[in-house]
């Protein structure tokens, strides 16, 4: 089954209204073979939190070792965000296989009026792909309530309730002692029910669950206060807060990627149910909670001006976001507010502070209020000024022409708001190499164009073509436009629902699309955006951004100098100071633009080092060579390494295990030096760990996409940060050279490309036996080159730097001097 199909027959599910209780989704389970038995699962209801409270829980259990299921919703981009296996969407080709199995039993419930809703079927396909991929636990983000949500199919063995407010009222309750007792129903037989509630609240939970955890903040002193206790330290940069947390024999100091006191308490609520699911160590708690970044949740995009996205969807929420706003200091605040109808509007105008300038807006979603209502209660609320703009994207392009460098913009009020906002710094337009008719066809395929249009439209892809994700009515401006200039638009053939993004592909020619981009310029809907992103991918009236890098304008090549024992090729070669020195310095008389200096091997089965030992192995290495004429990296998975190392003179941090280190970015930023992010599943290589991609390419762009942005949030130009597509690193071979020939599509991703093949294992499937892959490394070089590589990362320097000029030679003929 095509993608398109399973995520249309999906999506129409959205037609049935929400009912309450399990019934159906046991039904679906119990058709398909109740493939989640043998799976442990947790849940995690509340009003505010859950989803941040589920995502630091998973990521503590990650670091413990687990291989961790998540489901929460409602997703920013793609539905298949709702489900990951270890942070990895499911993918396309498994809805498909979901979709087969279930497609016939839905329908015929259909028919008796008894069909699934659409999170119902969400919620079954979770647990299938759960089952399917044999997680150890799988943590599911209540949706409504507790005691009827699909969710609760399961019979948890741990089970938190973050906050109760009143919501939903006329579904789960009218008071917050109902709306609690329902959200307490999640409790585990077998252990205590986490809880972060107060009060009434806590008082109706305690009567319905029995056992209970509290979390809280509170002092020693107290007799009566929380069990685990949670305090909020303060932030510690524009990105993350310092939290403690202390229970009755543990206590753990950690930063969180995510501001405000509430996510102290969320944070103390995935500690408590971690800790009962495995044995977690203290060390693990810390590392986990730190990595626990949630998008959309005081999510700090950039500091001139101080840009905000947090998803406050009532006034709870809204409530605690002025508090943890209150933590900055800007001069004037810029709001831009989208919300949905069903929300009390004026309380939670109220509970924000007053902006100076407000944007009301309409996200593209039916349930959305109308921008005039939202108006209407920032007037009531004393707003500076208030403004009317139909889309998010282009209230957001308002509010950046208005606030000065010193001024604070925040986008609020829902999710989905937050979600077409974040696509500012999150949608790529990936470019695509298209020589024949077979590669216009996969290419569209790729788009999920209905069979017809692939048919119709492959002989026309034969120009500069892009691909990228827009929302549905972006898409039918851009088609219009675009074939009113003679080019082609492409459209993936998901049906043509408005609150869903879908694929397109553009066909043209570089006049075509220099037009396209004049024509998009002041259009509604966030187009005239999309027109300067267009621009900067396709270098359209645009200034380059200059740093005097040896990757400006042509390919590098990166030297490989490992001073360790054991690395796959050279490993011993110059573990000797003096070797070391004497092999750089031949390097750069080779051609060498940088020598990446690495003191720790990632090869199969490779140990793990100390600090201490990886720095007395590169540092005085790196001391003796950092006056040659060539740049100088340090490739390290390890912050305090890095520091070492820029500290000795180093100018690029190169980590392979891409910011597994929390700390890494910022040790980065703070020296303003280029940073190697690598996409890689675990780093020393994990032998026979790979997944299952969809299309090993664009899979790996998306998840690339997530680590460069937080590199960027931490104070890196995209112009500093270099993607590694991580040729080697849970690959399989044919997918590794699918990479290679396919380099110039990670200039989506707007940031410089380095491809390290050297004397890869990849190799070996044509016929290329370890010790004897130079000539293929060579081959490889000049096919990354000619495909946009900006750095090629090898062992032997003079042979592929001959292979580079050729490339470069091939591509530029006439600059050549014949004299």
């Amino acid at each position: 089954m095509d993608y398109h199909e399973a995520a249309n027959f999906l999506l129409n599910l959205r037609r049935f209204r929400p009912k309450p209780g399990t019934d159906s989704t046991a039904d679906l389970l119990a058709h398909l073979g109740d493939p989640h038995d043998g799976v442990q699962f947790v849940q995690v209801a509340g009003s505010n939190g859950k989803g941040s409270t589920a995502r630091m829980t998973e990521q503590v259990l990650r670091e413990s070792g687990l291989t961790v299921g998540l489901y929460t919703s409602p997703h920013f981009d793609d539905v298949r965000e709702r489900i990951t296996v270890d942070g990895r969407k499911i993918t396309k080709a498994a809805m498909g296989e979901f979709v087969e199995d279930a497609r016939e039993y839905i329908t015929d419930r259909a028919v008796d009026g008894e069909s699934p809703t659409f999170f119902e079927g969400m919620t079954a396909m979770a647990l299938w792909y759960f089952g399917r991929e044999d997680v150890d636990v799988a943590i599911l983000e209540v949706g409504i309530g507790g005691r009827y949500d699909a969710t609760s199919v399961v019979d948890p063995i741990a089970a938190a309730v973050t906050s109760v407010t009143l919501e939903h009222t006329g579904i789960i309750g009218e008071t917050v002692e109902e709306i609690a007792r329902d959200k307490a129903h999640v409790a585990p037989d077998d252990a205590p029910l986490a809880t972060g509630a107060t009060e009434d609240a806590l008082d109706a939970i305690r009567k319905q669950a029995g056992n209970v955890v509290v979390v809280g903040q509170g002092t020693d002193s107290e007799d009566d206060g929380p069990d685990v206790r949670a305090t909020y330290d303060g932030r510690t940069n524009h990105t993350e807060a310092a939290i403690s947390l202390s229970g009755s024999d543990w206590e753990v100091e950690t930063a969180i990627p995510l501001l405000g006191e509430h996510q102290a308490q969320n944070a103390g609520i995935a500690a408590v149910l971690a800790r009962q699911i495995a044995d977690v160590s203290e060390e693990e708690l810390a590392r986990g909670l730190r990595k626990g970044f949630w998008p959309g949740r005081f999510e700090v995009m950039g500091t001139d001006p101080l840009v905000v996205l947090d998803g406050a969807h009532n006034p709870g929420a809204c409530d605690a976001l002025a508090k943890t706003i209150s933590e900055f200091d800007y001069d004037e605040f810029h709001l831009v507010f989208g919300a949905m109808h069903d929300k009390d509007i004026q309380s939670m105008a109220d509970a924000l502070p007053t902006p100076d300038r407000a944007v009301a807006c309409h996200p593209n979603i039916d349930r959305a209020e109308d921008v005039e209502v939202i108006a209407r209660a920032f007037e009531e609320q004393g707003a500076g000024e208030v403004v009317r703009v139909s889309s998010v994207e282009s209230a957001l392009e308002n509010a950046f022409d208005t606030a000065g460098e010193d001024d604070l913009i925040l986008v609020t009020g829902s999710l989905f708001a937050v979600a077409e906002a974040r696509t500012r710094w999150t949608r790529a337009e990936i470019p695509k190499r298209i020589g024949n008719l077979e590669e216009a066809r996969e290419a569209l395929e790729g788009t999920h164009v209905t069979k017809p249009g692939v048919w119709r439209m492959r002989g026309k892809a034969v120009h500069h073509v892009l691909k990228t994700r827009v929302q549905v009515r972006q898409a039918q401006y851009i088609k219009e436009e675009m074939l009113s200039l003679g080019g082609e638009c492409a459209q993936s053939g998901l049906n043509d629902r408005d609150d869903e993004n879908i694929d397109v592909l553009l066909m043209g020619t570089l006049a075509q699309y220099k037009r396209l981009a004049e024509k998009l310029d002041g259009q509604p809907y966030g187009l005239s955006v999309f027109a300067d992103e267009l621009r900067d991918t396709l270098g359209i009236q645009r200034g380059e951004r200059e740093h005097g890098y040896p990757w400006e304008g042509r390919t590098a090549v990166m030297g490989i100098l490992n001073v360790t024992p054991d690395s796959f090729h050279d490993g011993g070669q110059y573990e000797a100071r003096e070797d070391a020195v004497e092999r750089a310095q031949e390097m750069v008389e080779s051609g060498a633009d940088i020598i990446d200096i690495g003191g720790e091997s990632t090869r199969p089965g490779a140990d793990e080092i100390s600090n201490e030992e990886e720095i007395e192995r590169i540092v005085p290495v790196i001391e003796e060579i950092s006056d040659l004429d060539a740049m100088v990296s340090v490739d390290t998975r390890k912050a305090d390494v890095a520091r070492a190392a820029l500290e000795a003179g180093a100018d690029i941090v190169n980590d392979v295990s891409g910011l597994a280190d929390p700390e890494m970015r910022f040790v980065a930023a703070e020296y303003d030096a280029p940073l190697v992010v690598m996409h890689s599943l675990d780093a020393p290589v994990v032998p026979d760990h790979v997944v299952e991609y969809d299309d090993v390419v664009e899979d790996v762009i998306a998840e690339l996409e997530e680590r460069v942005l937080l590199a960027e949030k931490a104070g890196l130009d995209r112009s500093k940060i270099i993607v590694d597509p991580g040729l080697g690193f849970g690959k399989r071979a044919a997918e590794n050279f699918e990479l290679l020939g396919r380099t110039g599509e990670f200039h989506g991703l707007d940031c410089p490309v380095l491809i390290g093949h050297s004397h890869k294992s990849m190799f070996g499937l044509i016929g290329s036996e370890a010790g004897d892959r130079g000539p293929a490394t060579v081959a490889g070089t000049t096919i990354a080159a000619e495909r946009g590589a900006d750095i090629v990362r090898v062992h032997d320097v003079k042979a592929n730097v001959a292979a580079v000029r050729v490339a470069e030679a091939v591509e530029a003929p006439k600059t050549l001097d014949d004299s």
